[in-house]
């Protein structure tokens, strides 16, 4: 049982779940693309092995493309985001998780 507890903690620190073990502990942001065609740019709380996460000060970034009247030009795709202090993501609609480059 002590060696299944060593295993896991030897996944989190060295494996793919390695990038969010980090950025909970620094404090660091991280870019989350879902499979609703947003990014998520915030601060991970807390996180589990199905990716499913506590975040804080997200920012919710996509384009939008304007629908136009009839014989108009196809309108340019708009970029839009939102701010949401607090939220929870379903580990089922992250496709990739990135540090913050600096």
């Amino acid at each position: 049982m002590d060696e299944d507890q060593e295993k896991k903690e030897d996944e989190f620190s060295t494996g793919p779940l390695s990038v969010l073990t980090m950025s909970v502990k620094n404090n660091t942001q991280v870019l989350i693309n879902c499979r609703n065609n947003k990014k998520l740019l915030g601060r991970v709380k807390a996180f589990d092995r199905h990716c499913n996460m506590v975040l804080e000060n997200v920012r919710e970034m996509w384009t939008e493309v304007p629908k136009t009247g009839k014989g108009k030009k196809k309108a340019k795709p708009v970029n839009k985001d939102r701010f949401i202090s607090k939220m929870f993501l379903r580990g089922d609609s992250v496709i990739i998780v990135l540090r913050n480059p600096k």
